[in-house]
């Protein structure tokens, strides 16, 4: 029997996140959980996250860094737009990142 996701031990999900590079985790409310922001917190990267409504102390975060996590979002609701893209018809990964790099192309003109 397979165990789903939820029944996995808090110490499996930060295993996700262990080789992460980067200052910043852009992420929405759902994401919201103390064992991920002290995970972060220890890999020295940001906790770009707003916190849940029923949080007692609310958590920081950059406003201003968020929007673009809605601006990014959008982008790829966008792309999706592209059958192939969507459906990953490409035959080869050279061919995906072509057809990536054109519909971005098209996207940004529009």
């Amino acid at each position: 029997m397979r165990a789903s996701c939820f029944a996995t031990p808090v110490a499996r999900p930060a295993v996700l996140i262990e080789r992460l590079s980067g200052g910043k985790l852009l992420a929405d409310r759902a994401f919201d959980a103390n064992w991920l922001r002290e995970a972060l917190a220890e890999a020295a990267t940001e906790a770009v996250i707003p916190p849940k409504s029923n949080r007692r102390f609310p958590a920081e975060f950059d406003r201003d860094t968020y929007k673009w996590r809605h601006l990014i979002e959008n982008f790829f609701g966008k792309l999706k737009e592209y059958r192939g893209i969507a459906t990953r018809c490409c035959k080869t990964d050279t061919s995906f990142t072509a057809f990536i790099a054109i519909a971005a192309t098209v996207i940004r003109l529009r």
